[in-house]
């Protein structure tokens, strides 16, 4: 194991620009995992790991030492730093005392046949986290983001999806429009409009796209126009709307319960 004290060392400034840049991110292909749940769920999908970070005090708890003695890649680089120099390189305020850096997946083109979750800039990092780990509970096997949506791959992301993206098939900076244009099924948008069916009166049990759009201003007109069928969520307590991650949550697991019955 390697050690690392120093903020100068060039892997330990590498590291640092992977979780604050994402253009270098995007240039590396790279990113930075926090933590020993997310450094397990992307052992088990063969994601290509290059380094590790750990304490000396997370040494000691039995997870940090099983995924550090036994669930590594032989080529993998394990180093040791400070609490302090860890600090530096997570997401979160309290970090795990372990770090991974690792390959950003690339997946090849394919045809989903599955429901795919679309969505139009979503910026919040935690709100498009939680609507991956969504989706990946909802059994949706694809996620296209348009190119005005946060990185899927930045670390505060992958904290919130909690292992979600592993689940998935992730596509991002796509054209929105040129993906539906091969897509046969149903296309589903909540909205607010006078011709939004109720949700729970919709037959939702067909293989379908789901449009979502961004925190503030929702899905653009001409995404809008695109939906083959619009549902609307009911609210009797009488707020106007949901947060996008909420909204998503219901409407695909009233999908998933109608498919069971």
């Amino acid at each position: 194991m390697k050690l690392i004290q120093s903020r100068d060392n060039p892997t330990f400034k590498h590291l640092r620009a992977l979780v604050e840049e994402s253009r270098y991110r995007r240039e590396q292909g790279r990113t930075v995992l926090d933590g020993a749940h997310l450094i397990k769920a992307a052992s088990a999908a063969g994601v290509v790991f290059h380094r590790v970070v750990v304490t000396a005090k997370a040494m000691r708890q039995q997870e940090v030492q099983r995924i550090v003695e036994g669930g590594l890649p032989s080529r993998c680089e394990l180093l040791e730093v400070s609490e302090t120099l860890l600090r530096q390189i997570s997401p979160v305020d309290t970090p795990a005392g372990i770090a991974a850096e690792i390959e950003i997946p690339r997946h090849s083109p394919v045809n989903v046949c599955g429901d795919v979750l679309m969505l139009e800039a979503v910026q919040d990092a935690g709100n498009l986290g939680t609507l991956l780990r969504t989706a990946a509970a909802a059994g949706v096997g694809r996620v296209v983001l348009s190119a005005q949506c946060a990185q899927a791959w930045s670390p505060k992301v992958l904290r919130a999806g909690m292992g979600g993206h592993f689940a998935l098939h992730i596509t991002e900076g796509a054209d929105l429009t040129g993906e539906l244009s091969t897509w046969q099924g149903p296309v589903l948008a909540t909205a607010l409009t006078i011709d939004a069916v109720d949700l729970y009166a919709t037959d939702l049990r067909a293989p379908a796209v789901w449009l979502f759009g961004s925190e503030g201003q929702g899905l653009s007109a001409a995404m809008l126009q695109r939906a083959t069928q619009r549902v609307r969520i009911p609210m009797p307590g009488g707020t106007e709307s949901l947060n996008v991650a909420a909204a998503a949550a219901v409407c695909l697991f009233e999908q998933l319960r109608q498919r069971r019955i």
